[in-house]
């Protein structure tokens, strides 16, 4: 009897330990919302979102100690629609990221499958549109410059460095999987920040070769990302100041699309812009402001700049300007809600009609159908659970 105690102890003990080494963390966001549009395609509208402000979506995070400082490490995570349960993006389960890899103290973290790309990673928490604010309908037009992180990189391996001194760096490559055509539909990517107390500054590049379309399917990049094109090239850098309760930041990004094949935002094509060269300049001013410990303001202003040519028929200047204003109120430390109202404002033409015509620019609230005017307003009040 002794001995059957000693052993189940013992037992026992490896199982506690093993089970002290290891860990997996389900996390998520969830939000939903009322959305008024005041022009999609020509009328007004009134939407259930999900999503509008912060994505939602789900997530298993594991990792497992491994000794001397290494560790595997393990990421799930999906994106769907709080409305009807369905999957987001490409109808993937696992359609934000899904990848496993090593971790070292020391040297950082190397990870293979779908993951998001350095301008995600290191410019997208200097905007608003990205992970440090998460409102996605402050996204640049069509999100050229994916800081709303619109889509994650498939087939990648990625290398991350641990924080040295206040410096981080990284980047992906994405291979294309494709037998015959080593450069259809793949990418990569590189970038690195460093912060200093109240100081933060980052810089990032993202290359995409025929993405989108019928280039490849299976290659680095879903097909639904919104542009097709011959190649995607985005660099940019960011930087942002904390002094108190008040935070102010400014990022610029440079999106080359040449090759064009389509270009949609919220599921609506543009017409006429096959065959276009667009090259566009996002200069973001964002700030917030924390009232209280539960009451805080956020804003920003993005003039974008473009010309697109390559058609036969000369060059256009399309632009846009957006404003965002938007306050969060705080119910506990995971629960808030939030009423945020964005404007833009476009101007000049992009693409041609069948006569070759310039076609006049309109406004495009991200995620939204596009305007049938120069001018867009979306308000949205909703509410927000992370766990």
């Amino acid at each position: 009897m002794k001995k059957t105690l000693i052993v189940a102890g013992v037992i026992g003990a490896f199982a506690m330990s093993a089970h002290a080494q290891s860990s997996v963390t389900l996390y998520g966001s969830l939000d939903a919302g009322i959305v008024y549009v005041n022009n999609m395609a020509g009328h007004s509208d009134w939407l259930q979102g999900s999503g509008a402000v912060s994505k939602t979506y789900f997530g298993l995070r594991g990792t497992e100690d491994l000794g001397g400082g290494l560790k595997a490490i393990f990421t799930l995570e999906s994106g769907f629609n709080l409305n009807n349960g369905r999957f987001a993006n490409d109808g993937s389960m696992f359609n934000q990221q899904a990848y496993v890899g090593l971790k070292s103290d020391r040297f950082g973290a190397l990870t293979l499958g779908r993951q998001y790309d350095s301008v995600v990673d290191y410019l997208g928490p200097l905007s608003e549109a990205g992970a440090g604010y998460g409102n996605n309908l402050a996204g640049h037009p069509f999100d050229n410059d994916n800081l709303s992180s619109t889509f994650s990189i498939k087939n990648a391996v990625k290398y991350t460095s641990e924080d040295y001194a206040g410096f981080r760096f990284g980047g992906l490559y994405g291979f294309s999987n494709e037998a015959n055509g080593f450069a259809d539909n793949r990418a990569w990517s590189t970038g690195a920040s460093y912060e200093n107390g109240p100081f933060k500054i980052a810089a990032a590049y993202l290359q995409l070769n025929k993405s989108g379309g019928t280039f490849n399917s299976s290659g680095a990049v879903p097909d639904n990302i919104g542009i097709a094109a011959s190649l995607q090239r985005t660099y940019g850098v960011g930087a942002n100041y904390v002094y108190g309760p008040a935070q102010v930041g400014f990022v610029w990004t440079h999106s080359q699309i040449d090759g064009m094949q389509s270009m949609a935002s919220g599921g609506s094509p543009l017409p006429g812009v096959a065959g276009l060269n667009l090259h566009l300049d996002n200069y973001e001013i964002n700030g917030a402001y924390n009232l209280t410990p539960a009451v805080a303001f956020v804003g920003s202003y993005t003039f974008t700049d473009g010309k697109a040519t390559g058609s036969g028929n000369g060059s256009t200047d399309p632009k846009w300007h957006t404003f965002v204003l938007a306050a969060d109120y705080s119910l506990s430390k995971r629960t808030d809600v939030y009423l945020a109202g964005v404007y833009q404002h476009a101007s000049g033409y992009l693409g041609y009609g069948s006569a070759g015509v310039p076609v006049s620019n309109v406004a495009v609230i991200n995620t939204l159908a596009p305007s049938s005017t120069d001018n867009q307003i979306a308000a949205t009040v909703g509410l927000r659970h992370r766990f």
